[in-house]
């Protein structure tokens, strides 16, 4: 028996592809896959096409809503707090116009086939499709006549992540945002949305980071000692190369440290230790040699051994520190081990990859837990560091900017002229948009108070510090436009969509090229504005996308918290815990530098692994802590997002895998059909009450037994069983415990059953706009720094029609957004 489609109404089982698994490659089993389900459901689609547009008349559509919607959805039940019954009655043009929002949600639920619930009566494929058609037309229609583009908050300061990044643009500087800055709230999935407050805590973070920053740009001559302490995180495994440091090495850690001065630093190691406190790895006698390496130079040696008489492990790492002279700058620190010889190391049996727990997986040989770097001593400024090429545009009295020996003998019109220009430069990228004169008083003022203290340098050090505290470079502002009416949309101005593309691609501040395109009043022009968008899609800084964008679309930040069970898991560690992220992450960033589309997501034939990945994957062949892209064969069951192992871990317990948090994952970051929270006052299933050695299908059939629960677990279960032959880790198996077989039949709404994770990849990709509707979603959302509401939605499904043509490509779908009139426009405060 074959069920059918809620969507389509015609026969979809994706198990009948397994079937040619031994005549084709895997790849080509899941794109057949895809196509059959395909051929299945062509019909129906291409039939509504051909059907005259006009023929699904109101009257129609207030049958179809009466006879499948409103026996749950009236006046009486309000089922999920929603009712049809009044709005029926007024179902034309102006009456969808004015309850737009409702019936926005009426589309999505319908295009997402969960409404009516599958265990009620369906509308047949042409009926859903040609009523979508006509909702969906009357709603753009209405949306064209009236836009309404949204409106964010006029003040919202920068995250994090935009700290940091802006930082590192203006002065050329990297500095740890997450030492320095408080972490930010997340509102719709992003830490850029809910930043229009600015609490007294927050703007004292501020105040001390910008001194700081200052500093350490300047690298001036203060006479103030710091100690900066680097920890390494104490799961991690130090028993092979760590990448940064020399080949021939073993553990430590690479930091890039910038040094504020010129001057001397002590650097003091501390070793790793177990709960006794004694240091772990010293097992046996034998020396292990410890280098610190500055700029991969060696600058001090220590020999690590066993003592004899094993008192106090507090003096074995006492003496390892070291006193070296350091010039300004940002500098490469490291400390490691030598490498000793590889016959050695084979003749202990190692079996498992993590080494640091000496309860269950003890250290063979020591490791470094952590570095303190105090300093400097004996200060003596800086000549020539990235920070001050980038501030120092001018010397007063020097013909080279860089040089300062001409100060002294420059007189004050000409200090004054320098200071002038740095501040100005400075400002004109740090606010993004022209300084006027009056901008430059206060720093001026901060500069000449600084200078008359202690020197040139000084006083640009304050007004920086001034230049960094401004609300202007804190706060994201859009004020609007003086003659647009209260209430009405808007075109933002050049230098504000200047702000929202290099924020949504960068993260961060515009550059010269695209502040001057804005300048000019050019940036507008659609033209220019897809030329600049296209050249910052292809700088390094676009891997934001990546690491920012898809590290909380894909909820990859919240591997920092995932902590399995140490005795069900006793081969997990940080080494493995960053690179789950870093494949997803250079995954995601293949596929925009590729420019694929974004079904290349869900379904791939390469990876990018290191050494520790492929072990853990089982993947042989791939040596080093180099990550590097591997092309798949068919034993690997690895590729796209869902087969991941940063996936399937945060989507998981400590103790056991969770279909149901891996189904709402993928219903609603994939599918783009999120089931509703749970209702209140109802409790958590217990698993104390359920037969532990039961398989986990039926240990979680309560939920769907009970009938609070059955209607949103009936469609969320079966996603998640699908991807049960993957452990809490994302390793692949065959059995749970010593349970047969795992069961992997799974379903998903508009698409009926299928198999496993093949059946699941295939079953998305019968819907590719669904997945696109999704992403562009998620990424107009990141963009706008706001949730997206209902008035938005035909800009998103106007982006889908213009992408579909060349297969949803990210670049594309970005591109879209940025020519969307949400992007573009803003709405007037009422």
């Amino acid at each position: 028996k074959f069920p059918r489609s809620a969507v389509y109404n015609t026969p979809v089982r994706m198990s009948a592809c397994s079937g040619v698994r031994s005549a084709l490659g895997p790849w080509s089993v899941r794109a057949a896959c895809g196509a059959v389900a395909l051929l299945f459901c062509l019909p129906a689609p291409v039939a509504a096409q051909q059907t005259d547009e006009n023929a699904f008349t109101a009257e129609e559509g207030h049958r179809l809503f009466r006879r499948y919607c409103i026996s749950c959805h009236n006046d009486r039940l309000e089922t999920a707090g929603f009712s049809l019954e009044g709005v029926l009655d007024h179902l034309d043009d102006a009456g969808i116009a004015t309850e737009a929002e409702m019936w926005e949600k009426v589309v999505q639920k319908m295009r997402a086939a969960t409404m009516p619930p599958s265990n009620r009566p369906q509308p047949s494929a042409d009926e859903r499709l040609a009523a979508l058609h006509w909702l969906t037309s009357t709603l753009d229609a209405a949306s064209e006549t009236n836009p309404n583009p949204g409106r964010t908050e006029a003040l919202r300061h920068l995250s994090r992540t935009e700290y940091r990044n802006a930082v590192r643009d203006l002065i050329a500087l990297d500095i740890d945002a997450e030492a320095l800055l408080p972490s930010d709230e997340s509102g719709h999935g992003f830490d850029n949305v809910i930043l229009g407050d600015l609490p007294p805590a927050l703007l004292d973070r501020y105040v001390s980071a910008a001194r700081r920053v200052s500093r350490l740009a300047v690298a001036g001559t203060s006479e103030s000692v710091d100690s900066v302490v680097v920890r390494v995180p104490p799961d991690t495994t130090q028993e092979a190369h760590v990448p940064g440091l020399p080949v021939g090495t073993r553990g430590g850690i690479a930091i890039s440290h910038t040094f504020p001065a010129d001057g001397e630093y002590d650097i003091q190691i501390h070793l790793a230790r177990n709960r006794s406190g004694n240091i772990g790895g010293l097992r046996d006698p034998r020396p292990h040699e410890m280098e610190v390496l500055l700029d991969r130079w060696p600058v001090a040696s220590f020999t690590v051994q066993q003592p004899e008489e094993r008192i106090d492990d507090g003096l074995l790492d006492a003496n390892l520190k070291v006193r070296v002279a350091v010039t300004a700058g940002p500098r490469d620190l490291g400390v490691t081990f030598i490498q000793n010889a590889s016959s050695i190391l084979e003749t202990e049996r190692q079996p498992l990859q993590s080494h640091f727990n000496e309860t269950r997986h003890p250290r063979l040989t020591p490791a470094v837990y952590q570095v303190t770097i105090t300093g400097p001593y004996e200060a003596k400024g800086a000549n020539d560091t990235p920070s001050r090429q980038r501030i120092f545009v001018c010397r007063p009295g020097a013909a080279n900017p860089g040089d300062a020996d001409g100060e002294a003998t420059a007189d004050a019109a000409e200090t004054e002229a320098c200071a002038t220009e740095i501040l100005s430069t400075l400002m004109r990228r740090a606010y993004r948009r022209p300084v006027a004169p009056a901008d430059l008083e206060t720093p001026m003022a901060f500069f000449r108070e600084g200078r008359a203290a202690a020197g040139f340098d000084a006083g640009i050090e304050r007004a920086l510090s001034a230049v960094l505290m401004d609300p202007e470079f804190l706060f994201r502002v859009e004020v609007d436009a003086s003659d647009a009416a209260p209430g009405t949309p808007y075109r933002v101005g050049d230098l504000e969509l200047a702000s929202r593309l290099s924020f949504f691609l960068w993260s961060s501040i515009p550059d010269d090229e695209l502040l001057d395109a804005a300048e000019r009043g050019v940036l507008s022009d659609p033209d220019e504005l897809e030329r600049q968008t296209r050249r910052m899609l292809t700088d390094p800084r676009s891997y934001n996308i990546a690491s920012n964008f898809a590290g909380q679309w894909l909820q990859l930040r919240n591997l920092a918290a995932v902590s399995p069970n140490g005795r069900l898991f006793p081969d997990f560690d940080d080494n493995l815990r960053r690179a789950f992220r870093e494949e997803t992450e250079r995954f995601v960033d293949s596929v925009l530098r590729e420019d694929k589309g974004v079904t290349d997501l869900l379904q791939a034939d390469y990876t990018f692994l290191n050494e520790r990945l492929a072990k853990h994957y089982g993947i042989p062949g791939v040596y080093g802590t180099r990550f590097r892209r591997v092309e798949l064969d068919e034993n690997t069951r690895r590729g796209g997002l869902l087969r991941h192992g940063s996936i399937l871990s945060v989507t998981s317990y400590a103790t056991r895998t969770s279909p149901v948090i891996r189904g709402v994952w993928v219903l609603s970051n994939i599918f783009g059909a999120p089931p509703p929270p749970p209702l209140p006052n109802v409790p958590a299933l217990e698993d104390a009450k359920v037969d532990p050695n039961l398989p986990l299908r039926e240990r979680l059939a309560s939920h769907r037994a009970n009938p609070v629960c059955a209607n949103c677990h009936r469609t969320i279960d079966p996603v998640g069983f699908a991807l049960e032959n993957y452990d809490a880790l994302g390793r692949w198996r065959d059995h749970e415990g010593d349970n047969p077989t795992i069961d992997v039949s799974g379903a998903l709404p508009g698409v009926g059953e299928f198999e496993g994770i093949d059946g699941l990849e295939a079953g998305l990709l019968v819907r590719p706009e669904m997945f696109a509707g999704t992403i562009t979603e998620k990424l107009l959302t990141f963009a706008l720094g706001r949730g997206v509401e209902h008035f938005d939605q035909p800009a998103i499904r106007q982006i889908l029609r213009d992408t579909e043509t060349d297969g949803y490509r990210l670049s594309s779908l970005i591109l879209g957004i940025v020519r969307s009139a949400p992007f573009q426009m803003r709405r007037a405060e009422s």
